[in-house]
């Protein structure tokens, strides 16, 4: 596991993160001691877009704006 200085991981933190990505794990010192590790986050499954969707549509099944329109809900907010 390589080392790199905080000012140092501030000023290339893009390539970093691309050696992070590739599979390394970097330590960030200050002052000569280690404050942080740089790894990969874990996976995230997330959902699928149409699952997504689907929960959307069902959600508006069940929810009405009860006669307003966008329009008045905005300007409503604004007050």
């Amino acid at each position: 596991m390589e080392t790199i200085g905080a000012y140092e991981a501030k000023t290339k933190l893009g390539q970093l993160l691309e050696r992070v990505q590739a599979g390394e794990q970097i330590t960030i010192t200050k002052h000569g001691v280690p404050v942080a590790v740089l790894r990969a986050a874990p996976d995230h499954p997330g959902h699928a877009p149409a699952q997504a969707i689907a929960e959307l549509k069902k959600f508006r099944r069940h929810h009405t704006l009860a006669g307003l329109s966008l329009k008045q809900m905005i300007e409503e907010g604004r007050d």
